[in-house]
């Protein structure tokens, strides 16, 4: 008997917790972990930047796997799999040099890349063969686990200790992500119409889409970057700091509670893709001009719900609606690996931005903002007669 819909929306809400719970410690930890070890600021820096690379390039290819006929559940299970192995290995490698540690974070990068693409893909597949299913609730699992994971792991890794906290948590978090997907048997996308005639091609409403969402994304370069620094230069106690981010991501989770509940309209990609610009722009010029007094960050943080909650479900709506079959999986790859890309460019620039003139950092991510816009409403007009918003959206 197939899973109901509630109980397959459950599961891949489950995936969605484990692998978010895992990347809610990595974020925070791996950079103390690594600075445990003794390692130098710069080698430090390399090692943080080079799982990022890694996405760009290995996205895409690995996800295009699942047009070729390997499952999404099975490539989140192998992929978990190497990542908790890699974890696992990097105590040790560490005795033997950073070069080792540099290694396996490649391979760790790898592994992992596919992850949360391949769960976006199987939602996505779900919500287009059951309007019951809403990509916003499954997906809302990751934002809530990564703020309890968040919240949770300074606790543990006190209690466990710097130099094995971190690697031993991520271990066994990854393990769980396989055994979840290999177990819990989330609903399976349904088999992809074979490519005539080579290879589908990408529609270039989607590619245009594909681009405003990577802007828009690339935007929260500076706050990430530089937000926290600046505002602990201005006075902002750290107590606060933690609180700021906090409501970023409640005001995430909020919006993909209610998302299921909004009019049809406010739903295609274009009208997500352009809340999430229109705010972003926003929030880059009130961050540049009121981004050192806590009155005005409060409601300049709860603007994160429209810059990536909005933007992340006009991009998964975009995708849903024009990715050809036999190119979905690719698709889904291309965005993860064009949004890494762009966030890149966009950190190191406000980094030199930030050295150079502090708040404007802030000020530099507005016309990524603004192109985002932009690359939405052309989208929007290429994506015209298409068909795309007869098309059931997350």
């Amino acid at each position: 008997m197939p899973p109901s819909p509630r109980s397959g929306a459950a599961r891949l809400s489950l995936l969605y917790a484990v692998v978010f719970t895992e990347i809610g410690i990595a974020m925070p930890f791996m950079p103390v972990w690594l600075d445990a070890l003794g390692l130098d600021a710069g080698v430090i820096g390399l090692l943080l930047a080079l799982p990022i690379a890694t996405r760009i390039v290995a996205t895409a290819p690995l996800m295009a796997l699942i047009d070729r006929g390997l499952g999404a559940r099975r490539l989140i299970a192998l992929g978990s799999l190497g990542v908790a192995l890699t974890y696992a290995l990097m105590p040790p490698a560490a005795g033997l040099g950073w070069g080792a540690l540099a290694a396996l974070t490649v391979l760790n990068a790898v592994a992992g890349a596919p992850l949360v693409p391949s769960i976006d893909y199987l939602t996505l597949a779900a919500a287009r063969r059951d309007p019951r299913i809403s990509y916003a609730r499954i997906r809302m699992g990751g934002s809530v686990a990564f703020l309890l994971a968040s919240l949770a792991a300074g606790a543990l890794f006190s209690a466990l200790g710097g130099r094995v906290a971190v690697p031993l948590l991520l271990t066994g978090l990854a393990l769980a992500a396989s055994l979840t997907a290999a177990l819990a048997r989330p609903p399976a996308a349904p088999a992809q119409a074979p490519a005539t005639g080579g290879r589908p091609r990408l529609p270039r409403a989607l590619w245009l889409f594909i681009g405003a969402a990577a802007a828009i994304q690339a935007s929260h370069g500076a706050v990430y970057g530089f937000g926290s620094i600046y505002w602990t230069a201005h006075g902002i106690p750290a107590a606060w700091i933690g609180a700021l981010w906090a409501v970023g991501v409640l005001a995430e989770i909020a919006l993909f509670a209610a998302f299921p509940r909004l009019p049809t309209a406010w739903k295609s990609p274009a009208r997500l893709l352009g809340l999430g610009g229109g705010a972003a722009l926003l929030r880059a010029l009130g961050l540049f001009l009121l981004g050192d007094r806590l009155a005005a960050l409060v409601p300049l943080q709860c603007l994160h719900g429209l810059t990536f909650g909005a933007t992340q479900l006009g991009a998964m709506a975009a995708v849903s609606a024009l990715a050809p079959d036999g190119a979905r999986g690719r698709a889904q790859g291309t965005l993860s690996a064009v949004n890494a890309g762009v966030s890149v460019c966009a950190t190191l620039a406000s980094g030199l931005a930030y050295r150079a003139g502090g708040p404007l950092a802030f000020l530099l991510m507005a016309p990524l903002a603004a192109a985002g816009l932009g690359l939405a409403a052309a989208a929007r007009r290429a994506g015209a007669g298409s068909g795309m918003e007869r098309i059931p959206q997350p």
